[in-house]
């Protein structure tokens, strides 16, 4: 009876590592200007996640001014339109952002939950999570409907390695044109300005 159980506990753990394997298998879709971004199917889903990768040369403590300006932020998140930091408890926020979308799609809005997790190594992560049911919608926009992601902040002698990941619904319909630029464009362009603010 030992050996049966943990051979299905083997079985088991093997289906958890293909899984993730599976949801990890990215693939490049634009290397530019020091800024790698990737590309992975999600299971059960129409939208790609992406994540975006850079070396910045600047210090993490101007990194997390950067980020930490909640409206300021603003200037350097693709498609910002406003942003405004709702709660903020211990290591958690909450923040609310209202998105540019071109015509006709409707402009979308989102709420966030941010957990900051400081590393051993000096590394910040910073997990976010939607909440789309935080508030009523805001009438004009429509609300992502789900968010999953993280910033990741390496510190690598006098510069920092910076990883920006997500997967977005973005809820009502989004032309499958837009939604394909976007996850291109969104860390990108998001990379691409934070930089030139962090290396200032």
């Amino acid at each position: 009876m030992g050996s049966l159980h943990r051979m299905a506990v083997l079985c088991g753990l093997t289906v958890l590592l293909a899984s993730t394997a599976q949801a990890e298998e990215w693939k490049t879709a634009k290397e530019e200007q020091g800024i790698k971004v990737s590309l992975s199917e999600v299971a059960g889903s129409q939208y790609k996640a992406y994540r975006g990768v850079t070396v910045m040369k600047t210090t993490m403590a101007k990194l997390r001014a950067l980020q930490e300006d909640v409206p300021g932020a603003c200037a350097w998140i693709h498609e910002c339109k406003t942003q405004k930091l709702l709660k903020h408890e211990g290591n958690q926020s909450w923040t609310y952002t209202q998105f540019n979308t071109p015509w006709p799609v409707t402009p979308r809005d989102s709420v966030l939950h941010i957990t900051t997790v400081e590393g051993a190594d000096g590394s910040l992560t910073r997990e976010l999570e939607g909440q789309p049911q935080y508030f009523a919608q805001e009438k004009g926009f429509v609300r992502v409907a789900q968010v999953k992601g993280l910033w990741k902040l390496v510190p690598k002698g006098d510069q920092v390695e910076v990883t920006y990941q997500a997967h977005t619904e973005p809820g009502g319909s989004v032309p499958s044109w837009l939604a394909n630029k976007f996850v291109v464009d969104a860390p990108f362009n998001t990379l691409k300005a934070l930089k030139e603010r962090a290396e200032k």
